[in-house]
């Protein structure tokens, strides 16, 4: 019997939580005028968002490993998992990403999901991602450790939102606790592309987007 060896990248998992209170503010703000406009503005289109700004400060995260170097992408391909039951899941990617404003985000999102869902995606609408979300707190996990779409350099998963009580810190240095809506964002990435202060750093920037959004 012949045994053949399967070289795999060193994987590493980092993992920060966010609170989602003004992404949820913005969202209840804003719900109603886009669906006037027939599109849902999911919270996937806010981490998309945030993934799509820290990637374009964090060149390293949009790229693959290959033999002769780092090969980093210059358009933002993001693959968005989309689960298909007991079918198990798809990643539609949405292509050039970074052109499209929140609202064309959510609508690329609404219209790949749905047509995953009917078995209606086109062979090239599946292919060339650089980098991808999965969301798998919809099934109520709070964290996990999702496997890389080599030869991305990394994938992000978003845990179930949960309210919890949290200590906040004001300009005066005084604390105090609040009930906030928190998420686990676990980043995992190819360790021969990113160390731990690259991967962290851009995990940071997507926490602060989120956090700060207006």
């Amino acid at each position: 019997m012949l045994f053949r060896s399967v070289r795999t990248a060193p994987h590493v998992m980092t993992v920060m939580e966010a609170d989602m209170s003004k992404v949820l503010a913005h969202r209840a703000a804003n719900k109603q005028a886009f669906a006037a406009q027939g599109v849902n503005l999911t919270i996937t289109a806010y981490f998309c968002a945030a993934i799509i700004s820290a990637l374009k400060d964090n060149p390293d995260v949009n790229a693959s490993y290959t033999e002769e170097g780092i090969l980093r992408y210059r358009s933002i391909n993001l693959g968005v998992a989309v689960a298909l039951g007991e079918q198990g899941l798809i990643v539609p990617v949405i292509k050039q990403a970074e052109m499209l404003s929140l609202q064309g985000l959510a609508q690329r999102i609404n219209d790949l999901a749905n047509r995953a869902r009917n078995k209606q995606l086109k062979p090239d609408e599946v292919k060339g991602g650089t980098f991808t979300l999965t969301n798998y707190g919809t099934g109520g996990s709070l964290f996990a450790s999702p496997l890389i779409f080599q030869p991305q350099a990394a994938i992000l998963g978003t845990g179930m939102m949960q309210k919890r009580p949290v200590v906040i810190t004001d300009a005066a240095g005084n604390d105090s606790i609040a009930i906030r809506p928190m998420v686990y964002l676990s980043l995992v990435f190819d360790h021969r592309i990113l160390d731990g202060e690259g991967g962290d750093r851009f995990l940071m920037a997507v926490k602060k987007a989120l956090e700060a959004w207006q």
